[in-house]
């Protein structure tokens, strides 16, 4: 993973003492929060193409502006070009800053960006960089502090995350391009608009008794009906700026097919509230989402990744990191003991040398009278053993998951891996099917939910306000 934390699990460490940002504002996550996707799920991209364009006729946008159509332009043009730093309400954004985050990208995805893609990333970058000086700006005019020690705490955890003290993690981060300064300015930014969001916007959210209960209501009218943990990148788009955006969104596309973090790309570019969070929306209906968003998660199943789609104010990409029925027990709820026998091949070894010794092993991870045989069989092919407890079905790449959900101790699944890389087998030596949400959601947890949607709405219009009245100067 390497320090992929420090750029994809901040917020994890940030908002530990604190209310995650939370969801967009055009749905209400039903009511388990699940852990942030994986940093590195499977990409696959489905036959999801983007909803059409406004219906011929529809309103324009810009219509109380009341523009001429064939204005006459005067002054000098502005140059195609605009340098990637700026002042925001006097405050500079170097071209240092903007380097140094790209390189924290870079680090979260394991991998450089690729040439074709930077100049877009970098631009990206620094609108992000403008939204986190507005945000810490309006949290101390409101005389919010975030202390250094509060920072330090959050820098702790995330280093401890990746197994590293601080200051080793601050020369891993500036052997690569980066620094830890960029990592607390990151941190800063999120913990002063979370303290500000309690401050200004969630005392003001109110959520009525009966929004509560027909919430419930609907719940239970849905038992059964399939629901998906999806994350989001949404870029923001007008008449001005939609060919460009499509463009972005394109390359950030392309960028997640060639293996890069959907986590790691949405807290750096994504404009919802969900970009704290990695994009997480949690769990969603379809039917709970824009008809343009829930016409292509229908589509979707676990690993997969969207094209953009066009939506109400721009354009978003879904990954669909799981699925399954609401307030019904799942199969893959199921905790296992499992033992995993790996052997390997000699370099170059052909797929054709190595298919009797694959035969022979599956016969014997067949034959093998469960767990108590996985260490005779391990010799015998003089591979290795590793035993590990708790680990839930779900856990499991989806390919094992629909091969195990039907298994049961003692039996072992077929060989799967590489030559290259090791040929292994599951051996089931327990399961616990565990505990399904198969109950009705509480009134609390779905007051909270209501509430976090209201909030982060407001949080959304709050930072377009700051935007609108900020004074900033391109350099």
């Amino acid at each position: 993973m390497g320090l992929l934390a420090s750029a994809v699990v901040l917020t994890a460490a940030a908002g530990a003492s604190a209310a995650p940002a939370g969801r967009t504002q055009h749905r209400l996550a039903p009511v388990r929060k699940a852990p942030t996707p994986a940093a590195k799920a499977p990409v696959q991209v489905p036959v999801a193409t983007p909803a059409a364009a406004p219906a011929p006729g529809a309103r324009n946008s810009s219509s109380g502006l009341n523009l001429p159509q064939n204005p006459t332009l005067f002054g000098a043009g502005i140059p195609s070009v605009v340098k990637a730093s700026a002042i925001v309400n006097g405050e500079v954004i170097t071209q240092t800053d903007i380097d140094q985050r790209l390189a924290l990208l870079a680090i979260a995805n394991g991998q450089p960006i690729p040439a074709d893609q930077l100049e877009t990333l970098r631009t990206q970058v620094l609108r992000n960089l403008i939204d986190e000086t507005l945000q810490i700006q309006a949290a101390k005019a409101e005389k919010i502090d975030v202390s250094n020690d509060d920072i330090d705490k959050t820098v702790k955890r995330v280093a401890s995350g990746v197994k590293q003290t601080p200051e080793q993690m601050a020369d891993y981060l500036k052997a690569r391009g980066s620094s830890i300064r960029s990592i607390r300015r990151q941190i800063e930014g999120e913990l002063a608009w979370q303290r500000l969001q309690r401050q200004k916007i969630e005392n003001s959210v109110n959520v009525g008794d009966d929004e509560v209960k027909a919430v419930i209501a609907r719940m239970n009218a849905a038992k059964g009906t399939e629901e998906f943990h999806v994350g989001e990148i949404y870029l923001s788009a007008n008449q001005g700026n939609d060919a460009q955006v499509q463009a972005n969104m394109a390359k950030i596309l392309d960028a997640l097919k060639q293996g890069g973090s959907f986590v790691g790309y949405a807290r750096q570019f994504s404009e919802a509230s969900t970009a704290a969070v990695g994009g997480d929306l949690g769990w969603v209906r379809p039917e709970m989402l824009p008809e343009q968003l829930s016409a292509v998660l229908r589509t979707m199943g676990p690993g997969q990744i969207s094209a953009p789609v066009k939506v109400q104010g721009g354009y978003s990409i879904l990954a669909v990191q799981d699925t399954r029925k609401v307030l019904t027990a799942d199969p893959r709820d199921a905790v296992l003991a499992l033992k995993q026998i790996s052997i390997s091949f000699p370099k170059g070894t052909s797929p054709t040398a190595a298919e009797p010794v694959l035969q022979r092993f599956a016969a014997a991870a067949q034959g093998s009278g469960g767990c108590g045989g996985a260490d005779k069989i391990a010799a015998d092919f003089h591979g290795d053993v590793v035993t590990s407890d708790g680990v839930k079905l779900r856990d499991l790449p989806p390919a094992l998951q629909q091969m195990m959900t039907p298994m049961q101790v003692g039996q072992a699944t077929r060989p799967f891996g590489s030559i290259e890389d090791g040929v292994r087998v599951l051996v089931i030596c327990g399961r616990d099917e565990g505990q399904s949400d198969t109950e009705a959601p509480t009134y609390d947890k779905v007051f909270a939910q209501l509430n976090e949607e209201r909030v982060n709405l407001r949080s959304r219009r709050y930072l377009r306000d700051l935007r609108r009245d900020a004074v900033i100067e391109f350099r």
